[in-house]
């Protein structure tokens, strides 16, 4: 099985390589953007897209067939070739898939002569009743020339399950790298209540966190995010928010931390989904908003729910956290036992595409291009 691996401009291994090796990229990362390097070995070959070079008129000319589509259509019609060459084609997020379903359109390739694609999304159903009706029609169009629709959550699942009824759907759990993990520690009574949350997702629900922590002027925030407003923690000493430079320092604040907070607003995507992870491989107990179908990746053994938005919920969490250092370590344990190969991770991630992919393709190209039954 011959796989294509199709990313978002800007994502292609070499940039994506640099930035990695420069520090730029902040969290739990890998050399390859997701991980999905891990499934080569399990495929007989894997080509992944390539940001090509472009001037300023071809920037200009992609970013603004962008804005009009809301995908990156030239970027995917750029690697048409690698991709033709594929027996399956993957894609991160519906900027890509329905990219590659329109290029594939736009080629007029029958089923038999295009290879599979495997269509993931993240945020499309989330913002699906938003979008007009003919986009709306223009979208599911495209969508039903994906092989499989693949989605982080079952909540996203199950709308795509009504929308799309048609289409074949699964859930595939995201996973980061989990080859590097912090044993939990025990604390102790009277432990400095020290709290980090980090993100920079529009679904962060920052304002629900300052107020609970601000009522408590022995309790220690620090929120590490670029898109957290300053101005939401003016006046208030225990509340600090700030950007970290490097993966060094932003280490030192998960072991620092007694306990790590995913704040959020609704959403079905499993927004946060990232940092409960980076919490569980630190080592850190953590408190989330019970949105988005986080329940999928980590229970409530593994994770402490409250309501979205309910400061008197999350203020009750938190104390009922950092009060009781046992709670804290058997919470963390849970957590990080959820995580390696055999669970949440990136190798799992990938190992779940192959999978999923095998299933779909059970066909050899012929040298003339068409697909031919394989020889058992």
């Amino acid at each position: 099985m011959k796989v294509h691996v199709h990313l978002a401009y800007g994502f292609g291994e070499d940039r994506w390589g640099r930035r990695f090796d420069s520090g730029e990229l902040i969290g739990v990362n890998e050399r390859d953007p997701y991980g999905y390097r891990h499934a080569m070995p399990m495929v007989e070959a894997m080509t992944k897209s390539v940001d090509h070079p472009e001037g300023r008129l071809g920037r200009l000319v992609r970013l603004g067939l962008r804005a009009v589509l809301g995908f990156d259509v030239l970027h995917a019609w750029r690697n048409r070739r690698a991709m033709r060459a594929a027996d399956v084609v993957w894609t991160h997020t519906e900027s890509q898939h329905l990219a590659v379903s329109q290029v594939f359109a736009l080629q007029r390739l029958t089923p038999a002569e295009r290879p599979k694609l495997l269509a993931q999304s993240v945020w499309l159903m989330d913002g699906w009743d938003r979008l007009s009706g003919l986009r709306r029609a223009y979208y599911r169009r495209l969508m039903r020339s994906a092989d499989m629709l693949t989605f982080h959550s079952q909540e996203n699942l199950e709308m795509a399950r009504q929308r799309l009824a048609d289409r074949p759907s699964e859930l595939v759990l995201f996973g980061i790298n989990a080859s590097e993990q912090t044993p939990p520690v025990r604390g102790q009574a009277g432990d400095p209540q020290r709290i980090i949350a980090v993100g920079n997702d529009v679904h962060r629900d920052w304002p629900t966190l300052i107020q609970a922590v601000a009522r408590h002027p022995d309790w220690r925030l620090r929120i590490v995010s670029t898109k957290c407003p300053a101005a939401l923690a003016e006046g208030i000493a225990n509340v600090e928010i700030a950007g970290v430079d490097n993966n060094d320092d932003l280490k030192a604040l998960y072991r620092q931390a007694t306990i790590a907070i995913v704040p959020l607003s609704p959403n079905a995507h499993a927004s946060g989904i990232t940092v409960l992870q980076e919490a569980a491989l630190n080592g850190v107990a953590a408190i989330a908003s019970d949105v988005g179908g986080l329940r999928d990746y980590f229970d409530a053994d593994a994770v402490t729910y409250y309501a979205s938005g309910d400061v008197d919920g999350l203020e009750r969490a938190i104390d009922g956290l950092l009060s009781d250092p046992e709670k804290r370590y058997a919470q963390a344990v849970a957590a990080q036992h959820r995580m390696g190969p055999d669970g949440l991770s990136s190798y799992a991630f990938a190992r779940r595409h192959v999978e999923i992919s095998q299933s779909l393709v059970g066909e050899t190209r012929s040298p003339a291009g068409r697909r031919q039954a394989a020889v058992a």
